[in-house]
């Protein structure tokens, strides 16, 4: 039996950082320096880009204008706390109606 914070590692923070990445990337940043900007890997970064990780959660219109801004301000190099602007928006995602709420808890952690 896995325990929901497992659940959230393995599908909402890689499909959170996905969108990130893929936000970063529109946004004109370089896959090396996203990843820099993310504190991970590139070849992460690569992978989210090309839809092989990170893919198994979609969002509704909030969730996605969070991470818009998100990434926004990671581009304009605004002094934000990376790890709890991704807490909010995963806490975002799990109470929000049609996000987590409205998927499977096993894949969701709910």
């Amino acid at each position: 039996m896995e325990a929901p914070c497992q659940k959230i590692v393995w599908n909402v923070l890689p499909a959170i950082r996905a969108a990130i990445a893929v936000e970063l990337v529109r946004g004109g940043v370089s896959q090396v320096e996203a990843a820099r900007m993310l504190e991970i890997a590139p070849s992460a970064v690569s992978q989210y880009i090309s839809g092989k990780r990170g893919y198994r959660i979609g969002f509704e219109n909030e969730v996605k204008e969070s991470i818009a801004l998100l990434a926004q301000d990671l581009i304009d190099r605004k002094q934000i706390s990376l790890i709890a602007r991704i807490c909010g928006i995963c806490r975002q995602l799990r109470e929000g109606e049609g996000g987590c709420a409205g998927l499977d808890s096993e894949r969701c952690g709910s």
